[in-house]
């Protein structure tokens, strides 16, 4: 699709919208939760979307539920194969790329440590590499988490110059992806095409259409749909709650920027919550029992170690990006019970809300 024949659905775009309006933007990790709100995002403004993912492992799950196969052209294959991943930058040419595919839960990491080393390691790897041959490829924004800082426990938000660690699988693999993004960063990319590289290390994620394994809202949703009892194994966590339309937010204003030339922008983003919104697992799942009451909880003991507080600072993606969210925790915690009311009463409404939610968004997002 040429920039010329930009076809949006959604009216007076923001300026860092309308830089990506238009391109070969390639998601991978499409089949996935964010993945999903993000291509939709990008259809709706214009892009000419593409994927490539895994095939989704949950039934429902929101690649279905969106038909996102519908507005993307969509590859299912595994970022371990460079081979694979090779043929999609051939094939589809991207100009930019949001590289979201990973395996991204905590506990499977600890099931099978050595899937979450090479997909999380070797997979981003195998990214980069493609994105830097690629003549038209000028931008990657590269998501990791806010789980690759070490675990100090800070009397603060973690903030970007901090160091990096991991004593859990998952958080090292992703804290070892940020590595391989730097090298590419600093020396690898100016010696093949100079593709701009980002990473956002996004913090907890919640909205419609998660149904991942060991993830609270998630687990609320199945207990309450099933008329069974949530298990909270560790309700005193503190973690930095958000909109997962937030965080697509950030990664395009990201790669407004990175498009733009900003050289100094080829670094880390934290991208989190005011630290008013930063909340414990059990105050989250009261709020959700309030607002979609029916759901019993009782609880369990930790079937594996996790950081207890987890904060991070996003100053930088404020002031650098002018990233500010217009939404706080209550209308997150309501438009996420709200999304999956409106999906188990009707199915089918799921692209509707979904496209409701983001344009709401938008339209709160200061000019």
């Amino acid at each position: 699709m040429a920039t010329t024949d930009t076809v949006t659905e959604f009216d007076d775009l923001h300026p860092f919208e309308k830089s990506i309006a238009g391109k070969r933007v390639l998601v991978t990790g499409h089949t996935g939760f964010t993945g999903g709100w993000l291509c939709l995002w990008l259809s709706a403004i214009g892009a000419e979307v593409s994927g490539l993912s895994l095939a989704p492992i949950t039934s429902p799950n929101l690649f279905d539920a969106l038909d996102v196969e519908k507005f993307t052209h969509s590859h299912i294959g595994n970022i371990n194969d460079h081979k694979a991943v090779t043929q999609v930058f051939n094939e589809d040419t991207p100009e930019v790329v949001f590289h979201l595919a990973a395996q991204p839960l905590v506990s499977h990491a600890y099931d099978d440590p050595l899937e979450s080393f090479r997909t999380n390691i070797i997979g981003t790897a195998n990214i980069l590499e493609a994105a830097r041959q690629c003549e038209t490829t000028k931008a990657v924004v590269c998501v990791t988490t806010d789980k690759v800082y070490f675990d100090q426990d800070p009397d603060r938000g973690y903030r970007e110059d901090d160091r990096l660690g991991g004593k859990d699988p998952y958080s090292a693999s992703k804290a070892a992806a940020e590595i391989v993004a730097q090298t590419y960063q600093c020396t690898l990319a100016e010696r093949a095409n100079g593709v701009a590289i980002a990473t956002a290390r996004g913090g907890n994620i919640i909205g419609g259409g998660d149904w991942s394994d060991d993830r609270i809202v998630p687990d609320f949703v199945r207990a309450h749909t099933g008329n069974k009892t949530l298990v909270l194994r560790n309700p005193s966590a503190i973690r930095p709650w958000q909109h997962v339309i937030a965080l697509c937010h950030g990664y395009l204003a990201l790669a407004d920027q990175l498009l733009s030339g900003e050289a100094e922008r080829c670094s880390a983003y934290n991208f989190g919550p005011a630290d008013s919104d930063v909340q414990s697992v059990g105050e989250l799942v009261d709020t959700m029992s309030r607002i979609w009451p029916g759901t019993s909880v009782e609880y369990g003991d930790a079937t594996f170690a996790e950081t207890q507080v987890l904060m991070v600072d996003s100053a930088k993606a404020r002031s650098e990006l002018g990233w500010q969210p217009p939404i706080d925790l209550s209308e997150t915690v309501e438009w996420t019970a709200n999304w999956y009311k409106s999906f188990y009463e009707n199915p089918a409404s799921a692209p509707g809300t979904t496209k409701v939610q983001i344009n709401t968004y938008r339209g709160r997002i200061a000019a």
